[in-house]
């Protein structure tokens, strides 16, 4: 039709890459969409069960809690449909809880390592137990979260914990010359009783700025561009959205937490060295004697192996496998290899170990 406008012309492809740019800049991607239930809270803490898709005579019956960092929103591991880690287990026939810490308060400031672990997560298991239906369970604990579920598996490992998955675990600390966050950290230049005397919490923006300035480049031009350079590909563009969405969601860290991951692990390296207590008990790592998967990211410049590599020596655990794989710190389990890579792998180690 005569004057009908040319949608492929040079002005009309600009205006849309400009729309497309705008909405993933300004707007939230719908993340999170697995079906799941709220079936425990405590304090900003809630416990999750997803609802299964398979008939439970075809489900694994030892269930799945995946506990997550305290700084980052857990829904990283169910960003979107498609490119889940949680859909995928589902799918695959686990009966998969998420601990999800909440953001503390200014009245959260004191929170420990020691609520989280000898409080929370014990009170979480028994309610899983209870719905479950099974005293045994299977602990995937990634990033802090991990060092949560190392302890834990310390100090109550008889308490039915089957299997423990360790991702990207930063519980070594003694190798200060590959540690990326020492230099961060390092008393000399970090007071940390004056950033919480000032702000109570560790504010999550800062340690989110801490993390993009090992690659600054990277982190501020780089994928930026990359997001530029494909305005065109929708599934890039959506991809990108909800990284972006969960990127620039920060949570702030618990005061007390915080000063226990900077002075008994930054500068100390106590847990690996046997000194960490925690409410009068000390953490003996050869107490863990769960089926043992440690799963490194072998691009990983926030926890470098050297951070996760000693556990394996240090465990009682009969059954343990170190996991090496191609990636980046969150990559490895959100990227766009992770369903092809890293997915099967914990799901083929996890299995038989779950009967």
């Amino acid at each position: 039709m005569a004057g009908a406008p040319v949608l492929n012309d040079p002005f009309t492809l600009a205006v849309n890459r400009l729309k497309t740019l705008s909405k993933v800049m300004t707007t939230r991607a719908v993340i999170a969409q697995t079906p799941k239930e709220l079936i425990w809270t405590l304090n900003k803490a809630k416990l999750y069960r997803y609802i299964p898709v398979l008939p439970k005579e075809k489900r694994h019956p030892v269930p799945l809690l995946l506990v997550f960092a305290l700084m980052n929103r857990p829904y990283i591991l169910d960003l979107r449909p498609g490119h889940s880690f949680v859909e995928y287990m589902v799918n695959h026939g686990y009966d998969v809880y998420l601990l999800d810490w909440g953001a503390p308060g200014p009245e959260d400031k004191n929170l420990k390592f020691d609520d989280y672990t000898l409080e929370y997560m014990p009170r979480a298991i028994r309610k899983l137990k209870v719905i479950s239906g099974s005293e045994e369970f299977s602990l995937l604990g990634w990033c802090i979260g991990a060092i949560l579920t190392t302890i834990y598996a310390a100090l109550r490992g008889d308490d039915g914990l089957r299997n423990l998955i360790l991702l990207t675990a930063p519980l070594a600390f003694s190798d200060k010359e590959n540690l990326t966050f020492a230099r961060w950290t390092d008393e000399r230049y970090f007071d940390v009783d004056k950033v919480l005397a000032a702000f109570g919490n560790m504010p999550g923006e800062m340690i989110d700025y801490g993390a993009k300035a090992l690659k600054p480049v990277e982190n501020y031009v780089g994928n930026y561009v990359k997001l530029w350079d494909n305005l065109d590909d929708p599934k890039v563009v959506e991809a990108w959205h909800a990284m972006n969405t969960w990127v620039t969601d920060n949570v702030n860290l618990a005061g007390g937490a915080f000063r226990q991951l900077i002075v008994d692990l930054y500068r100390n390296d106590r847990l690996m060295r046997g000194e960490l207590v925690i409410r009068g008990e000390r953490v003996d790592l050869s107490r863990i004697h769960a089926n043992l998967l440690t799963v490194i990211a072998q691009g990983d410049h926030i926890t470098p192996s050297c951070q996760s590599e000693p556990i394996m020596a240090k465990v009682s655990s009969k059954d343990r496998e170190l996991f090496r794989i191609a990636g980046g710190h969150i990559g490895i389990m959100a990227g766009s290899g992770a369903s092809k890579h890293t997915w099967p792998h914990i799901n083929g180690w996890l299995a038989p170990r779950s009967k």
